[in-house]
């Protein structure tokens, strides 16, 4: 008897013991019942049933169900119901304020011919009577005849109101004659770094590319600030929707990057902006002048310099001839000792440098002028962006200076129709070749380039890894020897992202002391069927703890 009642106290005083660490911590909100995918680069990617515990926006805690809930008490329990966790969305190339601007212009994203093009913009006009007349997303490459357009019909429509319509990259626009009259285009003239197209009698035909086409927005007048934030939010919205926490704007002047900064302050904006300032001047000097800055929100660290233009326009720069324009190799935008300079001095302030190449002749120059500037293996994460047509011979050097490739995978999947005739049978193999840049450094950070593609992440999962479009073409797959595995693809939207971002410490995986950026599915994107990848649904979207979309009540 005496021996049963020292055992009953030993019991309670064990009971007792382990008592004082229940539900002893606070959290704000705890994340359980779900399938966690960390992205930590520790593990294989395999899912875990955990819960999540997060205080002041940061993951506080990380374990078994029992274990959180056990430790920490809070006010706000979400059950997951076993659906899939992973880090936060991060797009590693985009246009966030150009995609938001787009949302209260004409949408020329799927014509398939001019007339379609005409037809939207009549109907866009009658209820937008006033003003410039502006849209973009046209491609002449998904029409019947893949020839540019030109004013002539455009002049018939609207013969007083200037029009000015951008092609899908952004690298070329189609304006009328109104358009061209205001900019003082009435006759083709010569551009450095772009062109101006003709028709047979050598009148305007209404095409611009590359500076041409810069020569003319600059008179369109711009938004004003309280535009943008109306867009802006709308945007954002959007993207969280995708399941987006993190997103790169590719090319901002100083003046839009104090604005996303004062609307996170504000809590307008809640979305993680990494802000590349644009390389042209004058911004280039205010940029230098102000020295790489960044808050919880938003990264100013970066600058983005273009080096070409696009393929789809023939404004890629490469070292052979176009297969389908002869007489054309394009040219590179900026002066190599200009160039040169600003890289020396990006170096020399601690800037990362981002710069667009898509054509062979601007990625093998580039890869050059960054070997030069930065000798050896380092972690200054420069990047290319793009990196779409790359000779094999200078793969290399990717590694030797540890350079990123930064590319977007809906871009061959998008272009896979027409981009043989534009390089050839041999020299498409150059191109898209996102295994092989993987390759070179171990990471391949993932983007959509918003507004030229769609801004949906699922897209860029499938174009990555199965390389085929919506509708299942082709059947075997685009160049599947350049094809990313599905975890490649998924570190590539996470946690490679982050690092090419330089913000690894802070996001792209689920770790203690990390914000808790989350996004949530109802499918594991590493076992579902190719066929049901572009079903997949967002449930819910996490930053910095808060939840900024729910699907089950449609809310923000």
């Amino acid at each position: 008897m005496r021996d049963l009642l020292q055992y009953i106290l030993l019991l309670c005083f064990v009971t007792q013991l382990s008592a004082c660490n229940y539900k002893s911590k606070q959290a704000d909100v705890i994340f359980h019942n779900a399938v966690v995918f960390t992205c930590d680069g520790l593990h294989d990617n395999t899912p875990k049933s955990l819960a999540i515990a997060v205080k002041d926006g940061r993951i506080v805690d990380i374990g078994a169900e029992y274990a959180i809930r056990n430790t920490y008490r809070s006010d706000e329990l979400v059950d997951l119901k076993q659906a899939v966790v992973y880090p936060g969305f991060i797009d590693a190339h985009a246009h966030f304020l150009g995609y938001a601007l787009t949302l209260s212009k004409v949408n020329l994203v799927g014509t398939k011919s001019y007339d379609e093009v005409l037809s939207r913009l009549e109907t866009f006009a009658l209820s937008n009577p006033d003003g410039w007349l502006t849209g973009r997303g046209w491609d002449q490459n998904d029409w019947q005849t893949s020839t540019y357009p030109t004013l002539t019909e455009l002049d018939q429509l609207f013969p007083v109101r200037p029009v000015a319509i951008r092609r899908i990259d952004g690298h070329a626009l189609l304006a009328n004659s109104a358009a061209l009259k205001i900019a003082g285009l009435d006759n083709v003239r010569d551009f450095s770094g772009g062109e101006m197209l003709s028709l047979e009698d050598g009148t305007p035909s209404g095409i611009l590319i590359d500076a041409a086409a810069e020569y003319l927005l600059k008179v369109i007048p711009e938004p004003d600030d309280a535009d943008k934030r109306r867009a802006m939010i709308i945007a954002e919205k959007n993207l969280f929707e995708c399941g987006l926490t993190s997103v790169v704007d590719a090319g901002l002047n100083v003046a839009d990057i104090r604005l996303i900064d004062s609307m996170h302050k504000s809590g307008d904006l809640s979305i993680r902006i990494v802000a590349m300032a644009s390389g042209t001047y004058p911004n280039l000097d205010s940029t230098f002048n102000i020295g790489p800055w960044r808050t919880d929100r938003l990264i100013a660290e970066s600058i983005k310099f273009y080096m070409d233009g696009s393929l789809g326009s023939r404004g890629a720069a490469l070292v052979e001839p176009y297969s389908d324009r002869l007489d054309h190799t394009s040219f590179l935008f900026l002066d190599s000792t200009d160039y040169c300079n600003a890289l020396l001095r990006a170096n020399e302030d601690g800037f990362q440098v981002a710069t667009h190449c898509i054509g062979d002749a601007a990625n093998h120059s580039v890869l050059n002028y960054y070997h030069q500037v930065l000798g050896g293996v380092n972690d200054r994460r420069w990047r290319i962006e793009h990196a779409q047509v790359v000779n094999p011979d200078d793969l290399w050097m990717f590694g030797r200076a540890s350079i990123i490739p930064s590319v977007q995978p809906t871009h061959a999947t998008s272009d896979m129709y027409w981009a043989g005739e534009r390089l050839g049978k041999s020299r498409i193999r150059h191109a898209y070749r996102y295994g092989d840049l993987m390759n070179t450094i171990g990471i391949l950070p993932l983007g959509t380039d918003m507004p030229v593609e769609d801004i949906d992440p699922l897209k860029t999962f499938y174009a990555a890894t199965i390389r085929k479009d919506a509708t299942g073409y082709p059947e075997s797959g685009y160049m599947m020897d350049q094809a990313l595995d599905r975890s490649s693809a998924l570190l590539g939207m996470t946690i490679w992202s982050a690092i090419a971002n330089n913000n690894d410490r802070e996001v792209g995986s689920i770790e203690v002391g990390k914000w808790a950026d989350l996004v949530v599915l109802d499918r594991n994107l590493l076992t579902a069927k190719p066929e049901d990848i572009l079903a997949t649904r967002i449930l819910r979207t996490v930053v910095a703890g808060k939840t900024t979309f729910n699907a089950s009540n449609g809310q923000h």
